[in-house]
Protein backbone atom coordinates (compact mmCIF):
# COMPACT_ATOMS: atom_id res chain seq x y z
CA UNK A 1 0.00 0.00 0.00
CA UNK A 2 1.37 3.41 -0.97
CA UNK A 3 2.29 5.76 1.88
CA UNK A 4 2.55 8.86 -0.31
CA UNK A 5 -0.90 9.88 0.98
CA UNK A 6 0.88 11.08 4.12
CA UNK A 7 1.63 14.23 2.16
CA UNK A 8 -1.15 16.84 2.29
CA UNK A 9 -3.92 15.85 -0.16
CA UNK A 10 -3.61 17.58 -3.52
CA UNK A 11 -0.15 18.97 -2.79
CA UNK A 12 2.28 18.95 -5.73
CA UNK A 13 5.35 16.89 -4.80
CA UNK A 14 8.37 17.19 -7.10
CA UNK A 15 10.88 14.34 -7.02
CA UNK A 16 14.11 14.25 -9.03
CA UNK A 17 16.34 11.17 -9.06
CA UNK A 18 20.07 11.94 -9.34
CA UNK A 19 22.01 8.96 -10.69
CA UNK A 20 25.71 8.57 -11.44
CA UNK A 21 28.65 6.32 -10.69
CA UNK A 22 30.59 6.60 -7.40
CA UNK A 23 32.62 9.81 -7.54
CA UNK A 24 30.55 11.39 -10.32
CA UNK A 25 29.81 14.47 -8.22
CA UNK A 26 26.17 13.81 -7.37
CA UNK A 27 26.50 15.34 -3.91
CA UNK A 28 28.24 18.46 -5.19
CA UNK A 29 25.60 19.08 -7.83
CA UNK A 30 22.78 18.42 -5.37
CA UNK A 31 24.22 21.04 -2.99
CA UNK A 32 24.22 23.59 -5.79
CA UNK A 33 20.65 22.68 -6.81
CA UNK A 34 19.51 23.08 -3.19
CA UNK A 35 20.99 26.58 -3.01
CA UNK A 36 19.60 27.74 -6.34
CA UNK A 37 16.23 26.00 -6.54
CA UNK A 38 15.12 25.22 -2.98
CA UNK A 39 15.09 21.43 -3.16
CA UNK A 40 15.69 19.15 -0.18
CA UNK A 41 18.68 16.87 -0.81
CA UNK A 42 18.15 13.27 0.29
CA UNK A 43 21.21 11.09 -0.20
CA UNK A 44 20.46 7.40 0.09
CA UNK A 45 24.11 6.83 0.98
CA UNK A 46 24.11 9.50 3.69
CA UNK A 47 20.92 8.13 5.22
CA UNK A 48 22.48 4.66 5.32
CA UNK A 49 25.74 5.97 6.82
CA UNK A 50 23.74 7.72 9.53
CA UNK A 51 22.28 4.34 10.40
CA UNK A 52 25.78 2.83 10.48
CA UNK A 53 26.86 5.49 12.97
CA UNK A 54 23.82 4.82 15.17
CA UNK A 55 25.63 1.84 16.78
CA UNK A 56 22.60 -0.44 16.51
CA UNK A 57 22.18 -3.98 15.22
CA UNK A 58 20.43 -2.54 12.18
CA UNK A 59 23.36 -0.18 11.60
CA UNK A 60 25.90 -3.00 11.96
CA UNK A 61 24.12 -5.02 9.29
CA UNK A 62 24.20 -2.07 6.89
CA UNK A 63 27.89 -1.46 7.67
CA UNK A 64 28.82 -5.04 6.79
CA UNK A 65 26.98 -4.81 3.46
CA UNK A 66 28.68 -1.52 2.58
CA UNK A 67 32.14 -2.90 3.46
CA UNK A 68 31.51 -5.77 1.06
CA UNK A 69 30.40 -3.40 -1.69
CA UNK A 70 26.90 -4.88 -1.66
CA UNK A 71 23.56 -3.08 -1.89
CA UNK A 72 21.30 -2.61 1.12
CA UNK A 73 17.77 -4.15 0.86
CA UNK A 74 15.35 -1.87 -0.94
CA UNK A 75 12.70 -1.82 1.77
CA UNK A 76 15.19 -0.34 4.25
CA UNK A 77 16.24 2.43 1.87
CA UNK A 78 12.68 3.31 0.85
CA UNK A 79 11.54 3.59 4.47
CA UNK A 80 14.48 5.86 5.28
CA UNK A 81 13.73 8.05 2.25
CA UNK A 82 10.02 8.31 2.98
CA UNK A 83 10.64 9.25 6.60
CA UNK A 84 13.12 11.94 5.59
CA UNK A 85 10.75 13.34 2.96
CA UNK A 86 7.85 13.60 5.39
CA UNK A 87 10.01 15.17 8.11
CA UNK A 88 11.50 17.81 5.80
CA UNK A 89 8.34 19.88 5.34
CA UNK A 90 9.39 20.57 1.75
CA UNK A 91 7.69 19.60 -1.52
CA UNK A 92 10.79 19.45 -3.77
CA UNK A 93 13.19 16.53 -3.35
CA UNK A 94 16.49 15.47 -4.88
CA UNK A 95 16.94 11.75 -4.30
CA UNK A 96 20.68 11.18 -4.67
CA UNK A 97 22.09 7.72 -5.41
CA UNK A 98 18.72 6.03 -5.74
CA UNK A 99 17.29 3.91 -7.29
CA UNK A 100 20.41 1.78 -7.69
CA UNK A 101 18.71 -1.29 -9.15
CA UNK A 102 15.40 -2.55 -10.46
CA UNK A 103 14.38 -3.78 -7.01
CA UNK A 104 14.94 -0.26 -5.61
CA UNK A 105 12.83 1.21 -8.39
CA UNK A 106 9.97 -1.22 -7.86
CA UNK A 107 10.05 -0.72 -4.09
CA UNK A 108 9.94 3.06 -4.50
CA UNK A 109 7.02 2.86 -6.91
CA UNK A 110 5.17 0.48 -4.59
CA UNK A 111 5.73 2.37 -1.33
CA UNK A 112 6.02 6.05 -2.28
CA UNK A 113 4.51 5.99 -5.76
CA UNK A 114 5.38 9.54 -6.84
CA UNK A 115 6.83 9.48 -10.35
CA UNK A 116 10.05 11.50 -10.70
CA UNK A 117 9.65 14.70 -12.67
CA UNK A 118 13.19 14.21 -13.94
CA UNK A 119 16.00 11.66 -13.78
CA UNK A 120 19.34 13.50 -13.80
CA UNK A 121 22.12 11.17 -14.99
CA UNK A 122 25.67 12.43 -14.38
CA UNK A 123 27.78 10.53 -16.89
CA UNK A 124 31.53 10.23 -16.27
CA UNK A 125 34.31 7.87 -17.50
CA UNK A 126 35.33 5.13 -15.07
CA UNK A 127 38.98 6.25 -15.05
CA UNK A 128 38.00 9.74 -13.92
CA UNK A 129 35.68 8.35 -11.25
CA UNK A 130 38.43 6.16 -9.80
CA UNK A 131 40.90 9.04 -9.79
CA UNK A 132 38.45 11.27 -7.93
CA UNK A 133 37.57 8.71 -5.28
CA UNK A 134 41.19 7.80 -4.54
CA UNK A 135 42.11 11.47 -4.12
CA UNK A 136 39.18 12.60 -2.01
CA UNK A 137 39.48 12.84 1.78
CA UNK A 138 36.10 12.16 3.36
CA UNK A 139 37.20 9.51 5.84
CA UNK A 140 34.97 6.87 4.25
CA UNK A 141 35.77 3.24 5.01
CA UNK A 142 34.75 2.13 1.50
CA UNK A 143 37.20 4.43 -0.35
CA UNK A 144 39.84 1.81 -1.18
CA UNK A 145 40.79 0.29 -4.53
CA UNK A 146 39.18 -3.13 -4.07
CA UNK A 147 35.90 -1.80 -2.76
CA UNK A 148 35.82 0.99 -5.34
CA UNK A 149 36.10 -1.54 -8.16
CA UNK A 150 33.35 -3.65 -6.63
CA UNK A 151 31.17 -0.54 -6.49
CA UNK A 152 31.90 0.20 -10.16
CA UNK A 153 30.87 -3.34 -11.08
CA UNK A 154 27.68 -3.11 -9.01
CA UNK A 155 26.86 0.20 -10.71
CA UNK A 156 27.42 -1.32 -14.15
CA UNK A 157 25.43 -4.49 -13.46
CA UNK A 158 22.60 -3.09 -11.33
CA UNK A 159 22.20 0.67 -11.86
CA UNK A 160 22.71 1.06 -15.60
CA UNK A 161 19.59 -1.05 -16.31
CA UNK A 162 17.63 1.51 -14.25
CA UNK A 163 19.14 4.29 -16.36
CA UNK A 164 17.97 2.42 -19.47
CA UNK A 165 14.47 2.05 -17.97
CA UNK A 166 14.29 5.83 -17.66
CA UNK A 167 14.98 6.27 -21.35
CA UNK A 168 13.95 9.91 -21.18
CA UNK A 169 16.17 11.80 -18.75
CA UNK A 170 18.45 14.75 -18.13
CA UNK A 171 22.00 13.65 -18.96
CA UNK A 172 25.07 15.79 -18.29
CA UNK A 173 28.81 15.34 -18.83
CA UNK A 174 30.19 14.77 -15.33
CA UNK A 175 33.84 14.80 -16.45
CA UNK A 176 33.82 18.61 -16.61
CA UNK A 177 34.49 20.90 -13.64
CA UNK A 178 31.78 21.11 -10.99
CA UNK A 179 30.85 24.66 -12.03
CA UNK A 180 30.69 23.72 -15.72
CA UNK A 181 28.51 20.72 -14.93
CA UNK A 182 26.20 22.92 -12.89
CA UNK A 183 25.79 25.32 -15.80
CA UNK A 184 24.25 22.39 -17.67
CA UNK A 185 22.27 21.21 -14.65
CA UNK A 186 20.94 24.70 -14.01
CA UNK A 187 19.61 24.92 -17.57
CA UNK A 188 17.79 21.59 -17.12
CA UNK A 189 16.21 22.59 -13.79
CA UNK A 190 15.24 26.02 -15.06
CA UNK A 191 13.43 24.34 -17.95
CA UNK A 192 11.77 21.85 -15.60
CA UNK A 193 10.47 24.47 -13.16
CA UNK A 194 9.42 26.85 -15.94
CA UNK A 195 7.41 24.04 -17.52
CA UNK A 196 5.81 23.19 -14.18
CA UNK A 197 4.87 26.82 -13.58
CA UNK A 198 3.30 27.14 -17.02
CA UNK A 199 1.31 23.92 -16.62
CA UNK A 200 0.12 24.64 -13.10
CA UNK A 201 -1.79 21.85 -11.36
CA UNK A 202 -1.76 20.52 -7.83
CA UNK A 203 -1.49 16.75 -7.96
CA UNK A 204 1.77 14.80 -7.87
CA UNK A 205 2.45 13.43 -11.32
CA UNK A 206 2.25 9.77 -12.28
CA UNK A 207 3.64 9.29 -15.77
CA UNK A 208 5.16 6.34 -17.60
CA UNK A 209 8.45 8.19 -18.10
CA UNK A 210 10.02 11.47 -16.90
CA UNK A 211 10.75 14.24 -19.43
CA UNK A 212 13.81 14.36 -21.68
CA UNK A 213 16.57 16.93 -21.21
CA UNK A 214 20.11 16.30 -22.46
CA UNK A 215 23.26 18.43 -22.23
CA UNK A 216 26.42 16.66 -23.44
Amino acid sequence: MSQAGAFPPGKKITVVFVIGGPGSGKGTQCSKIVRHFGFTHLSAGDLLRQQVQSDTEHGAMIKNLMHEGKLVPSDIIVRLLLTAMLQSGNDRFLVDGFPRNEENRRAYESVIGIEPELVLFIDCPREELERRILHRDQGRDDDNVDTIRKRFQVFHDSTLPVVLYYDRMGKVDGAKSADAVFDDVKAIFTQLLTTQASQGGNASSRRSNPPLCSVL
